[in-house]
């Protein structure tokens, strides 16, 4: 999404279950901060009912009315007819631009925007297989405008899908690059509720116990470091993704815009931390140094932009 600052900031989906009320303050916290675009709705598991497709609309409007960009998120995983129902429901409706988390919502999107013009273009996800320009060019055309490299791509590599002076272009024009650059890594989905096997429940009879945990349930190595971590079908990595400190890299590689995924601590500070040094002259030294200091669930790692292991810590 354009912004006339040097880099967007995006908040990417919540991916955890809050109860509502935690959820609605947090929104509200990012109605008044930095970012201009915001990612809503429910990408991992349908069974998370605090908040129905209606909600999500209805918070959407409150946000596009405080002048947010509001972009709405499909599932990574669809297992069933009635997530395949929402799924359409959320790709055909022109209101807000969708995000695809999977294959089937781009073929949705694509047969939508070929029925209808004027329709807002959208965004390709971090989930979508593409680690490549010929990929990129054949998604781009369905009505693309921004994509969000996997997880794993280091940044070298994304410069080479989408370099900054010759971009893959789309109906709506050259697509921007969003890179994720703060959050634990979401690195794959399951048909099997990890969350529920870990309580010993069934998967349809899961007591929603990943209320309980707020940041996810965290797995240790058999040496006790922190690992992994379970959040429902999700296993998302135990340490934070963090990019504050490669500015000239993403530069480089023509990213233009930075996704940020909510965490139930600090997330507000570090958000102003991101625009302070993005979009100010903060210096990305003093700024991590504060993030270290927020009590954030978990360690600070950058190595899948440096073609490193993704568990490498911060290279700042």
């Amino acid at each position: 999404m354009p912004s006339p600052r040097p880099f967007g900031l995006t908040v990417g989906p919540l991916p955890y279950w809050w109860p509502r009320a935690a959820t609605i303050a947090f929104y509200a916290d990012v109605a008044d901060g930095p970012a201009d675009t915001v990612v809503l709705g429910e990408t991992v598991c349908s069974r998370r009912h605090e908040f129905k497709l209606a909600d999500w609309l209805a918070m959407a409007v409150e946000l596009a009315s405080a002048g947010k960009q509001v972009v709405l998120a499909t599932q990574a995983l669809v297992t069933s007819e009635a997530e395949l129902r929402t799924l359409r429901q959320v790709c055909e409706q022109d209101h807000f631009a969708v995000e695809a988390g999977d294959a089937s919502a781009l073929a949705v999107l694509g047969r939508a925007q070929a029925a209808r013009r004027g329709r807002p273009p959208f965004v390709v996800g971090p989930h979508i297989n593409v680690y490549s320009r010929a990929a990129l060019e054949e998604v781009a055309p369905l009505g693309a405008a921004t994509w969000v490299p996997p997880l794993e791509l280091p940044l070298d590599a994304v410069a080479r899908v989408n370099p900054p002076a010759d971009r893959v272009r789309g109906p709506a024009g050259p697509v921007v690059t969003e890179a994720f650059a703060f959050g634990r890594m979401p690195l794959a989905f399951s048909a099997r509720c990890f969350t529920a096997r870990h309580h010993r429940l069934k998967k349809d009879e899961c007591d929603f116990r990943c209320r309980d945990d707020a940041d996810g349930l965290l797995l240790l190595t058999t040496e006790g470091r922190p690992f992994l971590v379970l959040n429902g079908i999700q296993t998302q990595s135990a340490a934070l993704h963090c990019l504050i400190g490669a500015r000239p890299a993403l530069q480089a590689a023509g990213v233009t815009r930075l996704r940020l995924s909510p965490c139930s601590r600090g997330f507000t500070r570090v958000l102003a931390l991101f625009d302070g040094v993005f979009n100010g002259d903060a210096a990305a030294d003093a700024a991590l140094a504060e993030l270290q200091s927020l009590g954030l669930p978990g360690a600070l790692v950058d190595g899948f932009a440096r073609r490193r292991a993704g568990m490498q810590t911060l290279s700042a």
